[in-house]
């Protein structure tokens, strides 16, 4: 295990920006590049590559940039999103390996929770859900069968969409109940739900993290400036979050509603997408990509050829080791996420048509 090199700091005081409240001047904020008016970093052809092992790693294929992972209570359903054009929330059956639609799909229920999400302008057109593309999740597990599923959503509107998971169905089944739609110079990535309501989820032009609580709306969390945000977690207790940086081959713990805030950053050696807590709570597994030869990656990149990386992270030391490193595979290139589920290891790509699984490293 590395030893983590930490650091403390105190940060002013909250930027509060209510439902109602005015934007950010455009000096104090810079406008965001957003991920869908950008080029494709070399996506895998979808469809090209046969869905083959490759030694002793499996895929689950047919899908569309299944950038992360949602295992629901008793791990026998994983949902996947789709973060590119045509992708689609995927319900998938983690014993036999098949697929189904979760969202969108005909006869979608939907029920606006409007006291909870206020600012929500209703749900997604047929139009708005040709074009959904479903990037980060997180799944807040509930006191019986029904769940909360929270989805990073890019297409016509930028926002956090909440679905109620109903794990008592045969399959599991989504009904839509509200959103959130970001700031205008807010790009979302990852999500997590706080443990007093609401949710926090990664910006990454505004370098920092944001949560939202429907009396107050957006506001920016102290300590997460400057983060190199990414994929973000969340500890059990709800004390700390846990932020991917990755451009910057990091990972940032800081604590919530503490002044001053505790900061401590470890370096992974290589660039973090996604974190995911283990479903025993005590791992973190983050997953990311190096260059074709496992080494930082340097521009021009080779996007295609860069190698899958995981680390296991013990979330209250910070002590970490790499337990996975693997080259790009055709239709898998470099993780996005990494779940243990039962013996085996998940992993899901956003440049890829299929999520991977092999036996789990000890």
């Amino acid at each position: 295990m590395k030893t983590p090199t930490l650091t403390l700091c105190g940060l002013a005081a909250l930027v509060a920006l209510g439902c109602g409240a005015s934007e950010p001047p455009p000096e104090a904020m810079p406008e965001p590049t957003l991920e869908a008016d950008a080029p494709a970093p070399g996506f895998t052809d979808y469809g090209a590559a046969p869905c083959n092992p490759v030694g002793d790693v499996q895929f689950i294929c047919d899908l569309i940039s299944p950038e992360d992972l949602a295992v629901l209570p008793g791990a026998e359903w994983v949902i996947a999103s789709g973060a590119q054009e045509g992708g689609r929330l995927h319900l998938v059956n983690a014993g036999d390996k098949t697929t189904t639609v979760l969202f969108p799909k005909p006869g979608q229920t939907e029920r606006l929770d409007a006291a909870t999400y206020p600012t929500c302008p209703g749900p997604l057109a047929d139009s708005e859900q040709e074009v959904f593309r479903g990037h980060g999740l997180y799944l807040k597990p509930g006191d019986g069968a029904i769940h909360t599923l929270y989805v990073v959503h890019h297409g016509t509107r930028e926002s956090i969409e909440v679905f109620e998971v109903d794990a008592d169905a045969t399959p599991p089944d989504l009904t839509w109940v509200g959103c959130a739609p970001a700031l205008s110079t807010l790009s979302l990535n990852s999500v997590v739900a706080l443990p007093d309501g609401g949710f926090a989820t990664t910006s990454g032009p505004t370098d920092d993290v944001w949560s939202w609580q429907t009396a107050t709306g957006w506001t920016r969390i102290p300590g997460s400036e400057g983060s190199a945000p990414n994929g973000l977690e969340i500890s059990r207790d709800g004390r700390w979050l846990y932020i991917a940086g990755w451009t910057q081959e990091k990972l940032t713990r800081i604590s919530l509603g503490e002044t001053p805030v505790q900061t401590e950053v470890i370096d992974l050696g290589f660039r973090p997408d996604n974190v995911r807590m283990s479903l025993d709570g005590s791992v973190i597994y983050a997953a990311g990509h190096t260059d074709k030869d496992g080494r930082s990656i340097t521009d021009p990149r080779e996007p295609l050829l860069e190698t899958t990386n995981v680390a296991a992270i013990d979330p209250e030391t910070l002590e970490f080791r790499r337990i996975f490193e693997h080259p790009a595979m055709d239709g898998f290139v470099a993780s996005t996420t990494a779940m243990r589920i039962g013996d085996e290891m998940w992993l899901g790509s956003y440049r890829g048509d299929r999520i991977a699984y092999f036996p789990a490293p000890e």
